[in-house]
């Protein structure tokens, strides 16, 4: 037998609620390490938060592609370990695995063939990469910006990216300014974020949105107008840039935060001015979903790869130590706690 500690569970938030630690419940338990043909026990080393989970909170999802996690279940999502013990030929120990259905625990026994290999090379070295810039966020900012983007270089784009900061938007920004945009102009919830925006990841320049007026700010700092807008948040936020685009241009539906806790379908309804702009200007505002396109994950994934090795692409990520911190985690990331993609260090 072997002892696990893991997360579970213990309550929802209710559709209108904001998440909280006690949401959550940190409980020791013993598995068997017994393994049948095929499985393997994998050590958990990081744990990855996002806020589509917050959807899985709910009794319904919104999406048919999300299932809600159980009431005193254990938790799952992004991440990454090593196989400790392997009755798999494909999977030998020491090998680092991932999956994007990794329950909350320090050790499980699994099924090979829901673990993906990987190779740390890819990311120098650095696994927690394959939770962030070189995984799912990766990709979803990459497809996003590559199939619904419509970037051409040359022609003096302006990208403006919500939830710049995060997982996803600081990925995307980036890949609009090495795709060929002029101006990539990120909003994010913070003075030091707009300043890491531009120091440290190449933007032109970042709004603080809780400094109030984002419209005159948009209007200075895009002064063509907007080309292409990667939408993390939704809400008031997108109302202020929809309204600024350019005729023909594009809105990269990717997630809606603002809107999570809300009893509201998904993509949550446009107020009349926002529909009106968008039909007005013939903007396109595509529902985009990063599993459409798997199977072109594996060439995304080598040029992310490729641009973070080669320094083209700034990975930053806000580590938490220690499983029990999963829940503060997962609440502080959906208050814009984190810079960068967060994660939860469980070992080694």
């Amino acid at each position: 037998m072997l002892n696990v500690i893991r997360v579970v569970l213990s309550s929802r938030p209710g559709n209108n609620g904001q998440p909280v630690k006690g949401n959550f419940r940190v409980e020791e338990t013993t598995t068997s390490s017994e393994l049948k043909e095929g499985q393997v026990l994998v050590r958990t080393r990081y744990l990855s938060v996002d806020p589509y989970m917050r959807c899985r909170m709910n009794d319904d999802t919104g999406a048919d592609y999300l299932l809600p996690w159980r009431l005193e279940e254990c938790v799952d999502g992004g991440g990454v370990g090593v196989v400790e013990a392997s009755k798999n030929l494909d999977l030998s120990v020491g090998t680092i695995v991932t999956s994007f259905n990794w329950h909350w625990q320090t050790y499980d026994v699994m099924d090979g063939s829901l673990l993906q290999k990987v190779d740390p090379g890819m990311v120098d070295g650095h696994v927690s990469y394959f939770l962030g810039a070189v995984g799912m966020p990766g990709l979803t900012a990459f497809f996003g910006v590559r199939e619904k983007g419509h970037v051409t270089a040359g022609a003096q784009q302006t990208m403006v990216v919500s939830g710049a900061a995060g997982a996803c938007g600081s990925i995307a920004g980036q890949i609009g300014r090495l795709d060929g945009c002029e101006r990539v102009v990120g909003i994010c919830g913070s003075d030091q974020k707009c300043q890491t925006l531009v120091k440290e990841l190449g933007f032109t320049a970042g709004i603080n949105y809780r400094n109030g007026d984002i419209s005159s700010a948009l209007r200075e700092l895009c002064p063509r107008g907007i080309d292409i807008y990667f939408d993390n948040v939704g809400g008031p936020i997108s109302d202020a840039v929809i309204s600024q685009m350019n005729p023909g241009a594009h809105v990269i539906l990717c997630g809606q935060i603002s809107q999570y806790n809300k009893d509201v379908p998904y993509p949550p309804p446009l107020s009349q001015d926002t529909q009106e702009a968008l039909r007005r200007n013939n903007i396109t505002r595509e529902r985009f979903v990063v599993l459409n396109y798997m199977e072109k994950h594996a060439e995304g994934l080598v040029q992310l790869s490729h641009w973070v090795k080669t320094g083209q692409m700034k990975v930053l990520e806000t580590v938490v130590n220690g499983i029990e911190n999963m829940g503060e985690a997962f609440c502080s990331m959906m208050t814009g706690g984190n810079i960068g993609k967060q994660v939860v260090k469980i070992s080694d």
